[in-house]
């Protein structure tokens, strides 16, 4: 492990906790600490650019080695809110689905979720930034993610919750992400690190009241104590582990232009 260790955390709503954690933990003088969207998370792990990463749980199959760290995740039992469908029509209707460009994970649940839960085709597009304001209509719904979600989910007449289609699946809790190394750390390391973690968790309520002003009409505790689930149990290594399975079986999807 370098001097300061290298650490890059998603800069959603549902990662405050670790970020507060990791900022006002002791681990603070020995970490490098970054934010950005899930997918660059990834990225920065797989080419070497970070050395510990809160990443989408579908990059962990880009890393040629891979550990995870600690005992927390971003996971959900149920109803996740942050991660969803949307569309005008019923899911029946829908044609196309454009695909949030800043999580593989959250996209990849989409197409396990089509193939082997919904049994239906459809035709996957790409995505830039502000598609979900103007390309979602008539018969293209959208996956779209994180603090986004708050405020486009009361436009759009069908909101399918993705942790919440993938529990009636498979009976089991949904991972997002996992924090995790691509080489062995020090275990005293990976303690203390752990224990910045935890002091986040432990300071949800105050975390709760300071973002509550950020997210007028949103219940930001509502959110963190029902809909986003931290520990990383036996329950949630068995839904992840089923997810990372399924997925393997997924064939190419037919991509738009």
């Amino acid at each position: 492990m370098m001097k300061k260790a290298r650490v890059s955390v998603v800069s959603y709503l549902n990662s405050k906790p670790f970020l507060y954690g990791l900022q006002h933990s002791p681990i603070a003088e020995k970490i490098s600490l970054t934010t950005d969207i899930p997918s660059k998370v990834a990225g920065k792990l797989a080419f070497n650019q970070t050395d510990i990463g809160l990443i989408p749980v579908a990059g962990l199959e880009d890393l040629d080695e891979y550990h995870i760290v600690g005992n927390y995740c971003i996971g959900a039992v149920g109803k996740v809110k942050t991660v969803v469908l949307v569309a005008d029509v019923p899911l029946g209707e829908v044609e196309t689905i454009l695909m949030d460009y800043q999580s593989r994970s959250s996209v990849l649940l989409a197409k396990v979720l089509a193939r082997f839960y919904w049994k239906k085709q459809f035709k996957w597009e790409n995505t830039c930034n502000d598609f979900q304001n103007v390309s979602i209509g008539g018969k293209t719904a959208g996956v779209v993610i994180g603090d986004r979600v708050f405020e486009i989910e009361n436009r759009f007449r069908f909101v399918y919750d993705l942790s919440e289609e993938w529990q009636k699946f498979t009976g089991l809790p949904f991972v997002f992400a996992v924090w995790a190394t691509n080489k062995k750390i020090d275990p005293a390391f990976e303690s203390e690190f752990n224990s910045a973690l935890e002091l986040g968790l432990r300071e949800i309520k105050n975390i709760s009241q300071t973002e509550q002003v950020n997210y007028p009409g949103v219940d930001i505790a509502s959110y963190f104590d029902q809909n986003i689930s931290f520990e990383l149990n036996q329950q949630k290594r068995a839904g992840m582990n089923k997810f990372l399975e399924l997925a393997r079986k997924l064939e190419p999807a037919v991509s738009g232009k």
